[in-house]
């Protein structure tokens, strides 16, 4: 952003769509009238995470006719500490050299290396960033701090793969609350189903949607009025949850969810416990459900993938929610019979 207010793409490596320089654009803080800076934000396109990072140029600097510039890292990895890392280093090397040249180089190093060193601006090892260390990263028990019982209701919706949109007005909050909730469902380590920044674009929606299930944040309240988006939203800045009206059916709760729930509770609650055990009791407990499940499913003839038997799970005449859940998990690990 140069000193007349104007935001202009600079420079790209090695090089960019129009749909995604455009998105990239709308994500940059720099692009909105007076708004506040975000020094840090990260998102998810087509498969695609754009990390970006944004900073004020101090007077000092020898970037003379510019106030504000944004460095944008796309990656096919989720690992925002390590990219936030990087662009820090790019930051500072483009504050003292002005010219995408230096970066260039570090970027270069890092992408063969794994490593680039700089005298004064500290060096940066991708092997320092470990996958899982992001998957730990946001804190579960500050989620069940804030919803208590309700957090079965987010996990019921990740264990059958529905649509969950998240609402705050501050894009910080949004991105540190659906980071984390993956890590409810532990197991799949899957954290492609993450789209923590999504604007009411007809292109970003479409390729949302695409997809069968997700975790959507949106710092746009009307989003609030787009039922086809979601199973599940959550208004984080009101601390409520609330379950859309097609998705009662498969979300009906009962005693299996209440022991869920319970079990949830307690382990967050716990002072002696780590974000990580607390997501380790939850994995249990989960490993349970689906062996409760194990003999309700057989081998199918074609290529031996387990199907649900729904017989044999009707004559275990389990409580009708339960029952009800069991049957849509299956569906969602894709266990029933076509």
């Amino acid at each position: 952003k140069d000193t007349n207010g104007e935001v202009l793409w600079v420079w790209c490596y090695p090089s960019t769509t129009a749909a995604l320089r455009n998105l990239l654009l709308r994500k940059c803080c720099l692009t909105d009238e007076n708004k506040l800076l975000h020094p840090f934000v990260f998102g998810q396109y087509r498969r695609t995470w754009f990390y970006i990072t944004t900073i004020e140029v101090p007077d000092s600097s020898v970037l003379k006719k510019v106030t504000h510039f944004s460095i944008v890292l796309t990656a096919k990895d989720f690992n925002p500490e390590k990219y936030a890392a990087f662009a820090r280093i790019l930051c500072r090397m483009y504050l003292k050299h002005g010219s995408p040249v230096k970066m260039m180089e570090s970027y270069i190093a890092v992408l063969t290396k794994g490593i680039c060193q700089s005298e004064e601006n500290g060096s940066f090892l991708s092997k320092d960033f470990d996958a899982r260390k992001a998957y730990l990263a946001g804190s579960i028990k500050d989620i069940v701090s804030q919803f208590g019982m309700e957090t079965v209701i987010l996990h019921t919706a990740l264990m059958l793969k529905k649509r969950i949109v998240v609402y705050h007005p501050k894009i910080e909050a949004v991105q540190e609350f659906t980071r984390t909730l993956p890590a409810l469902v532990w197991h799949r380590q899957d954290w492609t189903i993450l789209h923590s920044y999504v604007h009411l674009n007809t292109d970003e929606l479409e390729a949302l949607q695409m997809c069968t299930g997700y975790i959507a944040g949106f710092v746009d309240l009307e989003v609030s009025n787009r039922p086809d988006l979601y199973d599940v939203f959550v208004n984080l800045a009101d601390s409520e949850i609330t379950i859309a009206p097609l998705a009662k059916e498969s979300m009906t709760m009962g005693k299996l969810h209440k022991e869920i729930g319970q079990l949830i509770v307690q382990s967050a609650e716990d002072p002696e416990k780590s974000d990580s055990q607390v997501i380790q009791d939850i994995a249990l407990k989960t490993k349970e459900i689906f062996t409760n499940l194990a003999p309700f499913s057989e081998v199918s003839g074609d290529g031996g993938k387990r199907v649900l038997n729904l017989e044999a799970l009707k004559q275990k005449r389990f409580p009708p929610a339960t029952e009800n859940f069991l049957y849509h998990l299956a569906a969602a690990e894709q266990m029933l019979k076509l």
